[in-house]
């Protein structure tokens, strides 16, 4: 089965090592620059639990050079996966599968979700329907991404915890293609539990961080000290009720309430939260599909959404006097 990791870096680069361990795999990846270099010339090097494992894979730049795949699995941020749409095009046969590892709301979110809002679209990740045309979302599958990694230098992934990568189909049903790429998955030592109902497991992901990304970044502040002080705590809190509000209008559901949930936060500890850590590394914030996708998603719904709106607005202007909140052409 011919596999691409599209943006092999901490999370993409964790999983292609991964997916390198399955016989049935030929494996590509798309990177770039000094990790790209590094990975084809000494292998794509994975440090777990204190052992060091290496893999030969085959890297480009250039997807052109790869041609069509059974399976893509796009690791890119949501700015980056809306930019580099149209890239991946020569990857594309007429059944190639498109699983999306982004954070936040995925493009595809409303399509085989059913009732009054099948076939909406999201102008906040999604601008111009930009991936909904280039890939279309028949080819989507839905993963919600667990696992904490980061590239120590070059062709070096180091794993800190989590081996989860929850697969889903938009429509809840379990196919022969979710099966068959979550086979390979767990194969090369990574947990691929197939879902039926994806979206709900996007969101308790997703429930944290609007929050806590946006109000770090804002107060610099790490994820034990938002989650306890009494002031941000409660921003957290109503920013979540009204995203639950959302969630639940449009089908989804919690397995756990709010306050489990901002408790678990705390007890993770002086964590900085991704936002934090881009804002700091004068990186691109990942604003819109972390909160300016929910706010729109309640605008669809004809929720309010009061609380998140307004820390929203600071976060962009935020970003954007910093640079680092990225822009789409018209």
């Amino acid at each position: 089965m011919k596999i691409c990791v599209y943006g092999a870096g901490a999370i993409g680069g964790y999983l292609a090592h991964g997916l390198a361990q399955a016989e049935e795999v030929e494996l590509s990846i798309i990177a770039r620059g000094p990790h790209l270099k590094a990975i084809n010339e000494n292998g794509l090097t994975l440090l777990k639990d204190g052992e060091s494992s290496t893999v030969k894979v085959r890297g480009t730049s250039d997807a052109s050079e790869l041609g069509p795949q059974d399976a893509i699995f796009n690791c890119l941020k949501a700015h980056q996966a809306w930019a580099s749409a149209d890239d991946l095009k020569p990857l594309l046969g007429p059944e190639t599968t498109v699983v999306t590892c982004q954070n936040g709301v995925p493009w595809w979110y409303f399509h085989k979700i059913g009732g009054e809002f099948e076939g909406k679209t999201l102008d906040s990740v999604d601008r111009g329907d930009r991936q909904w045309n280039a890939i279309g979302p028949e080819r989507a599958i839905g993963c919600s991404v667990y696992p904490a990694t980061e590239i120590t230098e070059p062709g070096v992934i180091k794993h800190t915890y989590g081996d989860k990568f929850a697969l889903g189909e938009p429509s809840g049903e379990s196919t022969p293609r979710i099966e068959k790429l979550s086979a390979l998955m767990e194969e090369g030592g990574l947990r691929a539990p197939v879902l039926d109902d994806i979206r709900s497991e996007l969101w308790l992901k997703l429930w944290g961080n609007l929050c806590f990304n946006p109000i770090s970044a804002l107060t610099r502040a790490t994820l034990d000290i938002v989650a306890t002080d009494p002031g941000t705590r409660a921003t957290c809190k109503a920013m979540m009720l009204e995203a639950q509000a959302v969630a639940e209008k449009l089908g989804s559901s919690f397995r756990v309430d709010v306050e489990r949930r901002i408790n678990g936060a705390a007890k993770v500890g002086a964590h900085r939260t991704s936002m934090l850590q881009d804002l700091e590394a004068d990186k691109a914030m990942e604003i819109d599909a972390l909160v300016t996708a929910v706010s729109e998603m309640g605008k669809i719904t004809g929720l309010p959404t009061p609380m998140l709106d307004g820390v929203l607005s600071l976060v962009q202007q935020l970003g954007r006097s910093k640079g680092l909140y990225p822009t789409y052409p018209e």
